[in-house]
């Protein structure tokens, strides 16, 4: 639940970032031309796009399994990297926080998808 309450704030932070930039430079739809805000846009339709899954993956393994350290740092090391890639999307350029943050998601979701796999055919 933790984990489900920190990627709501991070979606509000995202979400704020980017009306913030749309009322300053009167932007009512899409981007305006503005990279930033398309990347701002981008970087929370991103978290939108990855959450969804390790959340419903983190809540069944933990009903199958129960909660554990593995399980809770899993869902740390999501929370930092869904942080990490949205300000390395606002540098515009490649970069350790942006490149970090989506391979550590991918890693992550990984992880989640094959434990829950494993426990699905009585293995794990």
């Amino acid at each position: 639940m933790i984990a489900a309450a920190a990627l709501g704030a991070i979606n509000l932070w995202l979400a704020l970032r980017i009306v913030r930039m749309r009322l300053r430079d009167e932007v009512l739809i899409g981007d305006g031309g503005d990279d930033l805000l398309a990347g701002r846009m981008r970087a929370q339709a991103n978290l939108v796009e990855y959450a969804p899954f390790v959340l419903i993956l983190l809540a069944l393994i933990e009903l199958a399994r129960g909660t554990s350290a593995t399980l809770a740092a899993a869902a740390i090391i999501f929370v930092i990297a869904r942080i990490a890639h949205p300000i390395g999307m606002d540098l515009r350029r490649s970069n350790v926080p942006r490149a970090g943050g989506a391979v550590v998601t991918w890693l992550v979701l990984a992880f989640l998808i094959g434990w829950a796999l494993l426990i699905a055919m009585g293995i794990a």
